[in-house]
Formats: C-alpha cells, sequence, structure tokens
C-alpha cells in the first residue's frame, strides 16, 4: 500500500482511507457484523487509516470501530471529529466550538474508541460564533497533553484555515471533493498546498452515486439520507445521471469500473490528497482499493475534465439547513 503524508508535522498515512459512517447511519444496509470483517480486511489490505466522528450514530459508530480495531491498534491512523452536535435520539442541536466543549468531546470519543490518543483530531464544522483562535488553542492543549497527535479541519474556509494555522499547525482539511463537487479547486486547495496542509476528500464517489448503482430513484432504499439529499431528487437525477454514463464510458475503456475511475482521478490530483471512501463491504473496499492500480494518462485526466469540468453537478451537495453550516 502506498502511503502518502498529511501536512508537514509528520503524519503518514495509506493512500487510501476508509470512511466508516455508513456502518451506522445514514446509508441503508448496515450490518456490524460485516462491518467490523471490512475494517479488519482493511488493514490486511494496508488501508490504515479510518475515519469516524462522534455524530455519526449518534455515537455508535466510534464504538464499532473501537471494537473493531481493540487488537490492532498499532496499525491504525484513527481520524474522528467534534462539532456537530446531535442527542441522542439524533436531532441536530448545532454547531458547537466552545473550547469546553472540545474537551470533553476529546474525554467522550477516547472513552467510546477505547483508545488512549486519537491521531488526527478534527473540528467537524466550524462554529460561526465561536474565533476559530479559540476552537484550536483548546484542540492544541490536547495536542500538548498527549491525546491528540493532529489536528485538522472540515469544510473551512481558506481565511478560517490561515487563522488556525496561526495558532496550531493544521495537518490535514477534509472537504467534500469528487467529479462532481470540485469547489475546492477553487480557493481551498491551493491554500493548502501554500499553507502545507494535506487534504481529504470525503464523499469521493459521490454518495455512490459515481459507481453506477443507483439508475432510477427507487433504486435508493427506503430511509436512505440520499432520498433527501438534492443531486439525487427529480431533475438532478437525471441530469446527474448522464454523468455517470459518460464517467462509465470512460471507465469501460481504461478497463476499470466508474467508482474505481472517479478515485484514480483524485490520485491523480496530487500526493497530498487521501479520499476516504466509505463502504460497509468487504467487497465494495476491495473494488475501491483496487482503483490505486489505475493509472490515468495526461490525455485521460483531459477527456476526465471535459466531461466532468467545474459545476458539473445539478443541485445542491446538501439540504438547505445543512448547506448553511458551511463556510463560504
Amino acid at each position: 500500500m502506498e502511503t502518502r503524508s498529511l501536512g508537514n508535522q509528520g503524519l503518514t498515512v495509506s493512500a487510501q482511507g476508509l470512511g466508516c459512517m455508513g456502518m451506522s447511519e445514514f446509508y441503508s444496509g448496515r450490518d456490524e457484523v460485516e462491518s467490523t470483517a471490512t475494517i479488519h480486511r482493511a488493514l490486511d489490505l494496508g488501508v490504515t487509516f479510518l475515519d469516524t466522528a462522534d455524530m455519526y450514530g449518534p455515537f455508535e459508530n466510534e464504538k464499532l470501530v473501537g471494537r473493531a480495531i481493540r487488537e490492532r491498534r498499532g496499525e491504525v491512523v484513527l481520524a474522528t471529529k467534534f462539532g456537530n452536535v446531535r442527542d441522542d435520539k439524533g436531532a441536530f442541536l448545532g454547531v458547537n466550538g466552545r473550547p469546553e466543549y472540545v474537551r470533553a468531546c476529546c474525554e467522550a470519543s477516547l472513552k467510546r474508541l477505547g483508545v488512549e490518543m486519537i491521531d488526527l483530531y478534527y473540528q467537524h464544522r466550524v462554529d460561526k460564533t465561536v474565533p476559530i483562535e479559540e476552537t484550536v488553542g483548546a484542540m492544541a492543549g490536547l495536542v500538548n497533553e498527549g491525546k491528540v497527535r493532529f489536528l485538522g479541519l472540515s469544510e473551512a474556509s481558506p481565511a478560517t484555515i490561515r487563522r488556525a494555522c496561526a495558532v496550531h499547525p493544521i495537518s490535514a482539511l477534509q472537504s467534500e471533493y469528487s467529479l462532481w463537487t470540485r469547489d475546492p479547486e477553487d480557493a481551498v486547495l491551493p491554500a493548502c498546498r501554500e499553507l502545507g496542509i494535506g487534504f481529504v476528500p470525503y464523499s469521493p464517489l459521490g454518495r455512490g452515486f459515481l459507481t453506477g448503482r443507483f439508475r432510477t430513484f427507487a433504486d435508493l432504499p427506503e430511509g436512505d439520507y440520499r432520498r433527501f439529499s438534492p443531486r439525487f431528487q427529480g431533475e438532478n437525477f437525471a441530469k446527474n445521471l448522464e454523468l455517470v454514463k459518460k464517467v462509465e464510458e470512460i471507465a469501460r475503456e481504461k478497463g476499470c469500473t466508474s467508482a474505481q475511475l472517479a478515485l484514480a482521478w483524485l490520485y491523480a490530483q496530487g500526493k497530498d490528497v487521501v479520499p476516504i471512501p466509505g463502504t460497509k463491504t468487504r467487497a465494495r473496499l476491495e473494488e475501491n482499493v483496487a482503483a490505486l492500480s489505475v493509472s490515468l494518462s495526461p490525455a485521460d485526466l483531459t477527456r476526465i475534465d471535459a466531461v466532468a469540468p467545474k459545476g458539473v453537478a445539478a443541485g445542491p451537495r446538501y439540504p438547505e439547513m445543512a448547506m448553511k453550516a458551511l463556510e463560504d
């Protein structure tokens, strides 16, 4: 397994990570036995960068991941997040970046994960009511205490990233980035590269849409979060399916799946890019890992850019309330 560096502080991770969110919530068809087997298979394949968050479940995903890695902690680069507040019933209560909340979340995550140290600790969303200096200052305190190794932000603007870096080095920024979400290329990716920050794309397969699994809205299982996602609705679905068909055509010519092509495109964007495709099954995991062997020529990349330019996706990334939580 190829490794890549996130930031300049010494954080080295597998070139592909594993997003664990769907093992506990949002996507239907969950099976803890298969999810645990998927995490173990990931480690066997060298995918050692595992991503979770306190809000997934809520709170259950950290417990699942913790149980799965208990006997293999030394193999894992463990990332989790705080900041999106939910109650025990799952209701979203807003974003919190207050220093006392940072500390409380970290202590709770350490307990749920069953570990003494978190390798990469992200602020999940920026709290626009709390100066980023205060939030990152509290996160830096956790590093000084040995509870966290490296710090990250998620969906932060370049201005916020710069202010955060003035308080403590930031090793990674996690934001949505894929063939149908190329917004980071405008300002966020350049800022990260200027500041020496690694980039971790989440939803690199467009919440599964880019895999070609969904041909009609009815293909989305009942209770699945994507039934409420704007890009999966009505005319947006039809328009986005046209993009998928074009990606599939290129993938067929390359002898790979559309998911593998989408991931290979991300790898080609730079050695500081480490996508974290999420899956709940070993079969999909193995398909995703095989993307690392797909080589794209400059001509391939030009062709992909032509069919998936910036702004190609129809519909916003999230429903209105979730979009308001993102920084411009």
